[in-house]
């Protein structure tokens, strides 16, 4: 299209890319870790040298139970974690923003309201300004921890996919995963990374089922 516009203004006489076609681009092939080896690659993280080990761990863990880029992850504050209403408020770099250049509110499943609790009571004099993760970025221990556990090497974009992989299978819809508004929050509950797997008794077809009106989120 480019070269089109030198046709147009005299500088060719025809576009020697016209007979060029679209390359197609290949989904790369994820390989994501299994609930147990997600388990085992966080306490091997902890496990190894260094004095930042169990912050990285910490921060696998944020980016896993959220679904965050890293740089989103980097931002939350304390201020966005609104924990009456069991929710992060995801705004990004101050000047850039999201990807998107939009705010979302992702709710908490169970683990990220058990980590986010032990992390307030780790740091109480913390500000509400002051960010949640004190690292930015754990490639290197991930890579390592990786090589000890036995499994492919992740990145943390795939800590991202590994999120909505595990929402997808625990049976919640794509748009709510895309979306995460407040019907997600019910759905959030259905999310966890644990093994565990918890059967309910199967209801009467004869009990009248009633369901509870949804809400918009109130955003700050």
């Amino acid at each position: 299209m480019i070269l089109d516009i030198g046709v147009e203004c005299g500088a060719r006489y025809d576009n020697p890319a016209k007979h060029v076609s679209k390359h197609r681009v290949r989904q790369e092939e994820l390989h994501l870790p299994s609930k147990q080896h997600f388990l085992d690659l966080v306490t091997a993280i902890e496990k190894s040298d260094g004095g930042w080990n169990h912050r990285c761990a910490d921060l696998v863990r944020f980016l896993a139970y959220g679904g965050f880029r890293k740089g989103e992850a980097s931002k939350v504050t304390w201020a966005d974690c609104d924990f009456q209403k069991e929710l992060i408020r995801v705004q990004g770099d101050a000047e850039t923003g999201t990807k998107n250049w939009s705010v979302r509110y992702v709710p908490m499943i169970d683990e990220m309201k058990q980590l986010l609790k032990r992390l307030r009571t780790e740091r109480p004099d913390a500000k509400p300004s002051d960010s949640v993760m004190l690292v930015a970025e754990c490639q290197g221990a991930l890579t390592t921890a990786c090589a000890k556990v036995g499994i492919p090497r992740i990145t943390h974009h795939d800590l991202r996919h590994l999120f909505a992989t595990l929402c997808i299978e625990s049976e919640v819809d794509i748009p709510t995963v895309s979306k995460w508004l407040e019907h997600s929050k019910n759905m959030a509950k259905k999310v966890t990374f644990q093994t565990r797997v918890v059967t309910e008794p199967p209801k009467s077809q004869d009990a009248p089922q009633s369901e509870a009106p949804m809400q918009e989120p109130q955003q700050a």
